[in-house]
């Protein structure tokens, strides 16, 4: 009885509230969640998990060791990834991130370097933040990611010391300077000797993903693995 009136008021709501596609903000058919098809046919998938070279070793050729590194899907201007990343990011649904987890996990479980990976990190936002948006945009993402592949989440080890003005306009060379001493490694034991799995929500210069990897690099016998759901194309 109790599940049949919840039922009741959850196809209420549905007409009160219609829930539109994050995508592109139409309205939602009865079997379409978060996305609808038709953004789902359209969504601009890297096929990183395919490829050898591509935009994200060449960023990293010669500057960083990592055991493997993948963006999910292109992001450009006022294209259906920046819609997604903007309605997570600002808009508080974390739903989003797990959507998109969910959707590559059969791609993720077929990456053999994943398979030893023992625990996922996700990149961290400063305190201040967290409290003014109430949540990290990552944190959906790497929960079901650790959910579905059997990962441990860990929190607390990378910390976002200073926090930042928006950087999306600097270079790669500015955001480095600015990002200089800005993560540190707490707990480091905890790490020593594992294979992390790094993930982030944009993929735009790399600064913020080379800074993160490095840090946790500094702790002996670590490995990194990289992992965005979005990679800015110029």
């Amino acid at each position: 009885m109790i599940k049949f009136i919840d039922e009741i008021q959850k196809n209420l709501l549905s007409v009160i509230f219609p829930s539109s596609c994050a995508g592109c903000s139409t309205l939602l058919l009865k079997n379409e969640k978060i996305i609808c098809t038709k953004c789902i046919h359209n969504l601009p998938l890297t096929h990183h998990f395919n490829l050898k070279n591509h935009e994200i070793d060449r960023v990293f050729y010669g500057l960083l060791p990592y055991e493997f590194a993948a963006s999910l899907l292109y992001f450009t201007k006022k294209g259906i990834t920046q819609q997604l990343m903007h309605q997570l990011k600002y808009k508080n649904r974390p739903e989003i991130g797990t959507f998109l987890a969910d959707f590559f996990t059969n791609d993720l479980k077929q990456i053999e370097a994943l398979k030893t990976s023992d625990y996922i990190i996700s990149v961290p936002i400063h305190t201040s933040r967290l409290q003014q948006r109430g949540y990290n945009q990552v944190s959906s993402f790497a929960e079901t990611i650790g959910k579905n592949l059997k990962i441990p989440v860990l929190e607390g080890v990378l910390i976002k010391d200073k926090n930042q003005k928006s950087q999306i306009t600097n270079s790669k060379a500015e955001r480095l300077k600015q990002i200089q001493n800005v993560f540190t490694i707490q707990k480091p034991e905890k790490i020593e000797g594992k294979h992390i799995l790094l993930v982030d929500d944009i993929f735009t210069t790399g600064a913020t993903m080379e800074a993160c990897a490095k840090e946790i690099l500094r702790v002996p016998n670590t490995k990194v693995s990289l992992l965005t759901m979005a990679y800015t194309q110029s």
